[in-house]
Protein backbone atom coordinates (compact mmCIF):
# COMPACT_ATOMS: atom_id res chain seq x y z
CA UNK A 1 0.00 0.00 0.00
CA UNK A 2 1.30 3.45 -0.92
CA UNK A 3 1.46 6.08 1.78
CA UNK A 4 -0.86 8.99 1.10
CA UNK A 5 0.87 12.39 0.87
CA UNK A 6 -1.78 14.09 3.01
CA UNK A 7 -0.47 17.13 4.85
CA UNK A 8 -2.98 19.89 5.39
CA UNK A 9 -1.73 23.45 5.81
CA UNK A 10 -4.73 24.92 7.59
CA UNK A 11 -3.46 28.31 8.76
CA UNK A 12 -0.86 30.94 7.79
CA UNK A 13 1.34 29.67 10.65
CA UNK A 14 1.72 26.36 8.77
CA UNK A 15 3.38 28.34 6.00
CA UNK A 16 5.96 30.19 8.09
CA UNK A 17 9.58 30.38 6.98
CA UNK A 18 12.31 32.03 9.05
CA UNK A 19 14.76 34.70 7.90
CA UNK A 20 17.61 36.03 9.99
CA UNK A 21 20.14 38.83 9.83
CA UNK A 22 19.41 42.54 9.92
CA UNK A 23 19.40 43.26 6.19
CA UNK A 24 17.30 40.18 5.18
CA UNK A 25 14.72 40.93 7.88
CA UNK A 26 14.55 44.57 6.80
CA UNK A 27 14.09 43.48 3.17
CA UNK A 28 11.24 41.16 4.18
CA UNK A 29 9.54 44.02 6.04
CA UNK A 30 9.99 46.29 3.02
CA UNK A 31 8.30 43.80 0.67
CA UNK A 32 4.57 44.56 0.78
CA UNK A 33 3.83 41.18 -0.84
CA UNK A 34 5.11 39.33 2.22
CA UNK A 35 3.20 38.87 5.47
CA UNK A 36 5.63 39.03 8.39
CA UNK A 37 4.25 37.19 11.41
CA UNK A 38 6.70 38.39 14.05
CA UNK A 39 10.19 39.82 14.55
CA UNK A 40 12.50 38.81 17.39
CA UNK A 41 15.34 41.13 18.37
CA UNK A 42 17.99 40.24 20.95
CA UNK A 43 17.67 42.45 24.01
CA UNK A 44 21.20 43.81 23.61
CA UNK A 45 21.04 44.38 19.82
CA UNK A 46 21.48 48.06 18.95
CA UNK A 47 22.37 50.27 16.00
CA UNK A 48 20.74 52.14 13.09
CA UNK A 49 19.59 48.97 11.29
CA UNK A 50 17.95 47.61 14.43
CA UNK A 51 16.11 50.89 14.93
CA UNK A 52 15.04 50.83 11.28
CA UNK A 53 13.73 47.26 11.69
CA UNK A 54 11.69 48.29 14.71
CA UNK A 55 10.22 51.28 12.86
CA UNK A 56 9.42 49.22 9.73
CA UNK A 57 7.79 46.46 11.75
CA UNK A 58 5.64 48.82 13.78
CA UNK A 59 4.57 50.72 10.65
CA UNK A 60 3.16 47.40 9.37
CA UNK A 61 1.69 46.45 12.78
CA UNK A 62 4.05 43.48 13.00
CA UNK A 63 4.67 42.03 16.46
CA UNK A 64 8.20 42.99 17.61
CA UNK A 65 9.66 41.26 20.64
CA UNK A 66 12.83 42.04 22.57
CA UNK A 67 14.07 38.68 23.84
CA UNK A 68 17.28 37.04 25.12
CA UNK A 69 19.80 36.32 22.35
CA UNK A 70 19.34 32.60 22.97
CA UNK A 71 15.69 32.86 21.89
CA UNK A 72 16.68 34.55 18.61
CA UNK A 73 19.21 31.77 18.04
CA UNK A 74 16.58 29.15 18.75
CA UNK A 75 14.50 30.59 15.90
CA UNK A 76 17.38 31.31 13.49
CA UNK A 77 19.41 28.15 14.28
CA UNK A 78 22.48 30.20 13.42
CA UNK A 79 23.68 32.30 16.34
CA UNK A 80 26.91 33.22 14.55
CA UNK A 81 25.18 34.97 11.67
CA UNK A 82 21.74 36.07 12.84
CA UNK A 83 23.06 39.46 14.13
CA UNK A 84 20.50 39.26 16.92
CA UNK A 85 17.50 39.49 14.59
CA UNK A 86 15.12 36.89 13.14
CA UNK A 87 11.61 36.94 11.70
CA UNK A 88 8.88 34.49 10.74
CA UNK A 89 7.43 35.22 7.30
CA UNK A 90 4.46 33.59 5.58
CA UNK A 91 5.36 31.85 2.30
CA UNK A 92 2.28 32.67 0.17
CA UNK A 93 3.10 30.16 -2.58
CA UNK A 94 3.46 27.19 -0.21
CA UNK A 95 0.53 24.79 -0.11
CA UNK A 96 -0.40 21.25 0.68
CA UNK A 97 0.17 18.69 -2.05
CA UNK A 98 -3.48 17.76 -1.58
CA UNK A 99 -4.44 21.21 -2.88
CA UNK A 100 -2.33 20.91 -6.03
CA UNK A 101 -4.23 21.20 -9.31
CA UNK A 102 -2.19 21.16 -12.56
CA UNK A 103 -2.62 24.40 -14.51
CA UNK A 104 -3.39 22.62 -17.77
CA UNK A 105 -2.34 19.82 -20.06
CA UNK A 106 1.29 21.02 -19.99
CA UNK A 107 2.90 21.03 -16.56
CA UNK A 108 6.30 20.41 -14.99
CA UNK A 109 6.86 19.37 -11.38
CA UNK A 110 10.03 18.59 -9.43
CA UNK A 111 9.92 16.02 -6.62
CA UNK A 112 12.69 16.02 -4.00
CA UNK A 113 13.64 12.67 -2.51
CA UNK A 114 16.21 12.37 0.27
CA UNK A 115 17.94 15.72 -0.32
CA UNK A 116 19.21 16.52 3.16
CA UNK A 117 21.50 19.50 2.55
CA UNK A 118 19.51 22.72 3.13
CA UNK A 119 21.76 24.64 0.75
CA UNK A 120 20.83 22.27 -2.07
CA UNK A 121 17.13 22.56 -1.26
CA UNK A 122 17.37 26.36 -1.21
CA UNK A 123 19.21 26.53 -4.54
CA UNK A 124 16.69 24.14 -6.11
CA UNK A 125 13.82 26.36 -4.99
CA UNK A 126 15.52 29.43 -6.48
CA UNK A 127 16.08 27.59 -9.76
CA UNK A 128 12.45 26.41 -9.81
CA UNK A 129 11.21 29.99 -9.52
CA UNK A 130 13.60 31.20 -12.23
CA UNK A 131 12.55 28.41 -14.61
CA UNK A 132 8.83 28.75 -13.92
CA UNK A 133 8.10 25.18 -12.87
CA UNK A 134 4.58 24.53 -11.61
CA UNK A 135 5.43 22.83 -8.35
CA UNK A 136 8.24 21.49 -6.17
CA UNK A 137 7.27 18.57 -3.93
CA UNK A 138 9.15 19.01 -0.64
CA UNK A 139 8.29 16.15 1.75
CA UNK A 140 8.46 16.64 5.50
CA UNK A 141 10.12 13.22 5.72
CA UNK A 142 13.60 12.59 4.31
CA UNK A 143 14.29 16.12 3.02
CA UNK A 144 15.99 19.05 4.77
CA UNK A 145 13.55 21.09 6.85
CA UNK A 146 12.32 24.32 5.28
CA UNK A 147 14.16 26.45 7.80
CA UNK A 148 16.29 29.59 7.73
CA UNK A 149 19.25 27.87 6.04
CA UNK A 150 17.02 26.93 3.09
CA UNK A 151 15.65 30.48 2.90
CA UNK A 152 19.17 31.93 2.98
CA UNK A 153 20.42 29.55 0.27
CA UNK A 154 17.46 30.47 -1.92
CA UNK A 155 18.34 34.18 -1.56
CA UNK A 156 14.76 34.82 -0.50
CA UNK A 157 13.17 32.96 -3.41
CA UNK A 158 11.78 30.28 -1.07
CA UNK A 159 8.90 32.69 -0.45
CA UNK A 160 8.02 32.74 -4.15
CA UNK A 161 8.63 29.05 -4.84
CA UNK A 162 5.57 26.88 -5.64
CA UNK A 163 6.29 24.51 -2.74
CA UNK A 164 4.01 21.48 -2.40
CA UNK A 165 4.21 20.01 1.08
CA UNK A 166 3.68 16.24 1.34
CA UNK A 167 4.44 13.76 4.09
CA UNK A 168 6.66 11.59 1.90
CA UNK A 169 8.01 11.41 -1.65
CA UNK A 170 6.52 7.99 -2.38
CA UNK A 171 2.93 9.06 -1.81
CA UNK A 172 3.34 12.32 -3.72
CA UNK A 173 5.01 10.71 -6.75
CA UNK A 174 2.41 7.95 -6.77
CA UNK A 175 -0.38 10.55 -6.73
CA UNK A 176 1.25 12.59 -9.52
CA UNK A 177 1.37 9.45 -11.64
CA UNK A 178 -1.98 7.81 -10.88
CA UNK A 179 -4.24 10.74 -9.97
CA UNK A 180 -2.85 13.56 -12.12
CA UNK A 181 -1.51 11.71 -15.16
CA UNK A 182 2.14 12.73 -14.91
CA UNK A 183 4.90 10.66 -16.49
CA UNK A 184 7.63 10.22 -13.90
CA UNK A 185 11.25 10.79 -14.89
CA UNK A 186 14.17 10.03 -12.59
CA UNK A 187 17.41 11.98 -12.91
CA UNK A 188 20.07 9.26 -12.88
CA UNK A 189 23.69 9.59 -14.02
CA UNK A 190 23.66 5.94 -15.16
CA UNK A 191 20.58 6.20 -17.38
CA UNK A 192 20.73 5.36 -21.09
CA UNK A 193 18.63 8.31 -22.22
CA UNK A 194 20.35 11.70 -22.35
CA UNK A 195 18.54 14.78 -21.10
CA UNK A 196 19.46 16.36 -24.42
CA UNK A 197 17.90 13.59 -26.51
CA UNK A 198 15.50 15.47 -28.83
CA UNK A 199 12.60 13.10 -28.09
CA UNK A 200 10.05 15.27 -26.21
CA UNK A 201 9.10 14.70 -22.62
CA UNK A 202 5.48 14.11 -21.70
CA UNK A 203 3.23 17.18 -21.52
CA UNK A 204 2.74 16.44 -17.84
CA UNK A 205 6.20 15.58 -16.58
CA UNK A 206 7.46 15.10 -13.02
CA UNK A 207 11.21 14.86 -12.45
CA UNK A 208 12.49 13.13 -9.31
CA UNK A 209 15.73 14.50 -7.86
CA UNK A 210 17.42 12.00 -5.55
CA UNK A 211 19.56 12.51 -2.47
CA UNK A 212 23.17 13.68 -2.45
CA UNK A 213 24.57 10.26 -1.58
CA UNK A 214 22.03 7.51 -2.17
CA UNK A 215 20.20 8.95 -5.17
CA UNK A 216 16.54 8.05 -5.68
CA UNK A 217 15.13 5.79 -2.97
CA UNK A 218 14.12 2.30 -4.12
CA UNK A 219 10.48 2.80 -3.18
CA UNK A 220 10.31 5.97 -5.27
CA UNK A 221 12.39 4.40 -8.06
CA UNK A 222 9.71 1.74 -8.48
CA UNK A 223 7.34 4.50 -9.63
CA UNK A 224 9.73 6.02 -12.18
CA UNK A 225 8.64 5.53 -15.80
CA UNK A 226 11.93 6.55 -17.37
CA UNK A 227 15.42 7.50 -16.23
CA UNK A 228 17.32 10.41 -17.74
CA UNK A 229 21.02 11.30 -17.51
CA UNK A 230 23.04 14.48 -17.94
CA UNK A 231 26.02 13.49 -20.12
CA UNK A 232 29.31 13.98 -18.28
CA UNK A 233 32.92 13.96 -19.42
CA UNK A 234 35.08 10.97 -18.53
CA UNK A 235 36.10 10.83 -14.87
CA UNK A 236 33.07 12.74 -13.51
CA UNK A 237 30.43 10.38 -12.18
CA UNK A 238 27.77 12.85 -11.06
CA UNK A 239 26.85 16.49 -10.47
CA UNK A 240 25.73 18.21 -7.29
CA UNK A 241 21.93 17.77 -7.18
CA UNK A 242 21.25 21.52 -7.22
CA UNK A 243 23.55 21.97 -10.23
CA UNK A 244 21.85 19.03 -11.97
CA UNK A 245 18.47 20.64 -11.25
CA UNK A 246 19.66 23.85 -12.93
CA UNK A 247 20.78 21.97 -16.04
CA UNK A 248 17.47 20.08 -16.16
CA UNK A 249 15.23 23.10 -15.62
CA UNK A 250 16.87 25.27 -18.24
CA UNK A 251 16.95 22.48 -20.79
CA UNK A 252 13.18 22.34 -20.27
CA UNK A 253 12.99 26.13 -20.69
CA UNK A 254 15.04 25.88 -23.90
CA UNK A 255 12.67 23.25 -25.29
CA UNK A 256 9.66 25.39 -24.44
CA UNK A 257 10.93 28.46 -26.32
CA UNK A 258 12.33 26.74 -29.44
Amino acid sequence: MRLRPVLQLTSPRDRLLTVYGRRPVLEALADARLQVDKVLIADRARGPEVAEIERAARSRSVDVRRVPASEVTRLSRNGRQDQGVAADVVAPSMRSFEDFVPRGSTSTVLALDGITNPQNVGMILRTAVAAGVDGVVVPTSGVAALGPLVVKASAGMAFAAPILRARDAVGAVDALRSAHGYRIYGLDAGADRSLFDPVPFAERAAFVLGGEHAGIDVSVAALVDERVAIPLASGVDSLNVAVACGVLCFELVRRAVT
